[in-house]
């Protein structure tokens, strides 16, 4: 594809940042601009000539945005309901799809998107940022060279106080809140799954097998609202189905394990708690340290604050991923420390080269499916469920 011509639908605070930071300033072509709100869809729109583009086509409904045929590429930053639905009809319609992540409803949707793809063989790219985070590439450059042995397990999660947006959901126009008040699952699983995932080989000579999740109790966001918006009756006396924290551990085929955390409605920092570990070494991202199987990292295991904190730094020079090392010196730009950027511009070109994108659709059907199995799994007690093989069975041909 040598002319890309984009429609981008979604422009709440994600996807207008992604306008704005990253799609614009790479230059490409923004044909149609979409959103269910006039006045998102009209920023956006001026976002466009305001880079120095042609006024977009303003649609308030996406159907209009896939149904013009000035539109080649979707590009889809809606809330997480209509991700999907979305998807399928571009593919179907045969327009390049890059869609935003969140959990699914139903693991139908998940077979669907693999359906529609193996159908069409439209481009589909997930993105999914934090796989392309600088942390995440040079652990998996390290784990690819050995560093850290054999990988036994990994761990991560999201781990973000989302209790401002949630709770004011209905005035920021937002879907988290609706979310929080009828689901209890791991909703939104993939920002570590992702970067452990490509660690793993999942699909790829690897896959996960089965998923147990637990929820705690849920009273983070019924303390936050009493405290800080009283007035609000209605949300005041509702019940949060959503517990505040999930941990969700999954069982992978070469026997590794992964536990994944949702922690987003109770006070902390922000984490996504990246950890690797292998029978020569480990990574930890709370503390940004690699510890090695060696004689003077093991003398110092008990106080390897002093030792070990923060020495990820060191590592940089020798095992920062090729891509990161380009990166920096061409210099990083976009939201989420240059993530954003990143994957967009991998996305672009391999549109215009046509080569695989680097996170498919067999990625976004395992991945998402976490969701909608945890959901299961928390209802049943922390039973554990099957994870389907998206792949049809080629993922051990590889």
């Amino acid at each position: 594809m040598k002319d890309i011509r984009i429609g981008f639908i979604g422009l709440g605070a994600r996807g207008y940042g992604l306008l704005t930071q990253v799609v614009l300033p790479q230059k490409e072509q923004v044909a149609a601009v979409c959103d269910v709100y006039d006045d998102r869809a009209e920023n956006g729109a001026k976002a466009v000539q305001d880079a120095g583009q042609k006024a977009p086509a303003v649609y308030l409904d996406y159907h209009d945005v896939i149904r013009d045929k000035n539109v080649n590429t979707i590009i889809i930053a809606t809330g997480w309901d209509s991700h999907v639905e979305i998807a399928l009809e571009a593919m179907y319609a045969g327009k390049a799809v890059a869609m935003e992540v969140g959990g699914a409803y139903e693991l139908d949707h998940c077979f669907a998107l693999v359906e529609a793809y193996e159908k069409t063989h439209t481009p589909f790219m997930f993105l999914e940022n934090c796989c392309f985070g600088r942390r995440e590439l040079m652990v998996l450059n390290m784990v690819q060279k050995g560093l850290l042995g054999e990988v036994v397990h990994c761990a991560g999660g999201y781990q973000h106080d989302l209790r401002y947006e949630i709770s004011f959901g209905k005035e920021n126009r937002h879907y988290r809140l609706d979310n929080y008040l009828n689901r209890n699952c791991e909703n939104y699983p993939t920002h570590d799954l992702g970067p452990i995932a490509k660690i793993l080989n999942i699909n790829h000579g690897n896959r996960m097998l089965t998923l147990s999740s637990t929820a705690s109790k849920a009273a983070g966001l019924r303390d936050y609202i009493h405290n800080h918006k009283s007035e609000d009756e209605a949300l005041k006396n509702r019940t949060f189905a959503q517990g505040d924290i999930v941990t969700t551990v999954i069982r992978c085929a070469r026997g590794e394990s992964i536990v994944l955390t949702l922690d987003t409605t109770l006070p902390r920092y922000y984490t996504r708690n990246f950890t690797v570990r292998g029978t020569r070494g480990m990574y930890e991202e709370v503390t940004d340290s690699v510890f090695l199987d060696r004689k003077e990292d093991a003398a110092h295991d008990f106080d390897w604050r002093k030792t070990c904190a923060g020495n990820a730094v060191q590592y940089e020079k020798e095992y920062d991923h090729p891509i990161w090392k380009k990166y920096i010196e061409e210099g990083v730009r976009g939201g989420h420390d240059g993530m954003d950027w990143l994957e967009f511009e991998i996305f672009f070109q391999r549109l215009r080269d046509g080569g695989p994108m680097p996170v498919d659709v067999y990625d976004a059907a395992s991945w998402m499916a976490v969701t909608t199995l945890s959901e299961r799994s928390i209802a049943g007690g922390g039973s554990v469920v099957h994870i389907p093989d998206f792949t049809g069975g080629k993922w051990h041909l590889e």
